[in-house]
């Protein structure tokens, strides 16, 4: 039995996780920063502990006062959200190793995920398509290298191997920039990531982002709840997700979803996951698991009814999924809005005090987040201070629903990025579905 749980992390996440622990009669340790004693989660949680001075490298991603908050409120998990330590395997290992569950996979299958060209040799082995490229690391042979380009065919991108977020990858459009291209993606990769292991793929120059939801047990039960598109990006971060993904017709979910859970069997997957997919002219093409919880988790929860947080925890505590194949079934349509503390037109941060909040509602209407009148959003984390996120029978109904909740939500005292979210909403291309990841960003160009 899980009876308390440490929430490893802050905001609107930390809080979700409070809920989900609260609806299974399980205590929680909120574990925050000197600038986060008055979370709303630090508040309403049954005990909390201080980890630290604002920093992240001095609080959050301090997983030895982590660990010591389990030991002295006599914790038995620890859950990490999403973020600063949910993917780190060293982290995982420790926390077990200190005899405390860690809400999450095990850290081997973190370490085979989180490392792209291992993650790629593992869904290839399980029949999940992937991107034409390389097929492993480049060396220092320019002849092979110039070779392996030129079989897949410009244009190609360079990517790290411990890349992510969008960070450690070049794009190459001619054979005179390769090399030129590779010495600096190495250097960046060896800079960011502390490893300057790269790899090629094929470019894919209008793609989607689709990217499916899975859950699997440590009895080898694994089931996928459908698809999500996360297409409309702006340098390479997530503002809007829908699902199910517009266009995906029921025989591409159920073959891409079926495949994503049978990977996760043969890999002996445990906790939930995303499979993220480039899809462009009908075919899917693999590029990285997460192996967490998502932002945009509540999309998929709305269509599905699957509490995915409540699932985590009861998978950590050693349960069978809750759920078959057979019990899962699209129920209308859900659109997030990612609400963020930030300029709407130069997108820079905009940390503050609030003044006022106004949440919208009705029928449909979700909105998950950590702010209140008289917060002080602090200037040392991300800008994300929350989710609104609009479900309808249908996608317009979904979309009328977002829209209306848009012009009755209000936040006073810092700026927001609302007014690029209703910019979007009347976006007739994004009202349409099926814009690729570029369609944003050149739309803000403009």
């Amino acid at each position: 039995m899980i009876d308390k749980i440490v929430i490893a992390n802050r905001g609107e996440i930390a809080l979700r996780i409070l809920r989900a622990c609260h609806e299974l009669d399980i205590k929680t340790v909120a574990v925050h920063s000197e600038a986060d004693r008055d979370l709303k989660h630090v508040l309403l949680a049954d005990e909390s502990v201080c980890i630290g001075p604002a920093p992240s490298a001095e609080s959050y991603l301090h997983a030895p006062a982590i660990i010591s908050a389990a030991e002295v409120t006599d914790a038995v998990a620890i859950h990490p959200g999403y973020g600063f330590l949910a993917e780190d395997a060293e982290f995982a290992e420790r926390v077990e190793q200190s005899g405390f569950i860690f809400i999450g996979p095990r850290a081997e299958t973190i370490r085979t995920m989180g490392n792209k060209i291992t993650a790629i040799e593992a869904m290839r082995a399980s029949g999940v398509p992937c991107v034409p490229g390389s097929d492993g690391p480049l060396d220092d042979n320019k002849k092979r290298t110039r070779q392996l380009a030129r079989d897949i065919g410009y244009p190609i991108i360079i990517k790290a191997a411990g890349g992510g977020g969008g960070r450690g990858m070049r794009v190459v459009h001619s054979e005179a920039t390769l090399f030129n291209a590779l010495s600096l993606t190495r250097a960046e990769a060896a800079a960011a990531f502390g490893n300057d292991v790269v790899y090629l793929e094929k470019f894919l120059e209008n793609p989607r982002h689709v990217e499916f939801q899975v859950l699997a047990d440590q009895y080898g039960n694994a089931i996928h709840l459908m698809e999500r598109d996360c297409s409309m990006q702006r340098r390479h971060q997530k503002v809007v997700e829908e699902a199910p993904a517009p266009g995906i017709t029921e025989a591409q979910r159920q073959e891409i979803g079926g495949r994503c859970a049978e990977a996760c069997r043969r890999i002996g997957y445990r906790g939930a996951g995303t499979f993220e997919f480039l899809y462009e002219k009908g075919e899917f093409y693999f590029i990285e698991m997460n192996t967490r919880v998502q932002v945009e988790h509540p999309v998929t929860e709305m269509i599905t009814g699957v509490d995915i947080v409540k699932e985590q925890i009861n998978i950590a505590a050693g349960e069978h999924l809750s759920y078959g194949q057979d019990d899962i079934r699209i129920q209308g349509h859900a659109i997030e809005c990612r609400i963020n503390a930030e300029d709407p037109k130069t997108f820079m941060p905009c940390p503050g005090t609030i003044d006022q909040v106004h949440l919208p509602g009705g029928p449909g209407i979700r909105v998950d987040t950590h702010i209140y009148n008289g917060y002080t959003v602090p200037p040392y984390y991300d800008s994300l201070i929350g989710k609104l996120v609009a479900h309808g029978e249908t996608r317009d109904a979904a979309l009328a629903r977002m829209r209306l909740a848009l012009e009755e939500m209000v936040i006073e005292g810092i700026k927001t990025n609302l007014l690029l979210h209703q910019e979007i909403l009347e976006d007739t291309i994004f009202a349409v579905g099926g814009a690729n990841i570029h369609y944003l960003e050149k739309k803000l160009a403009l």
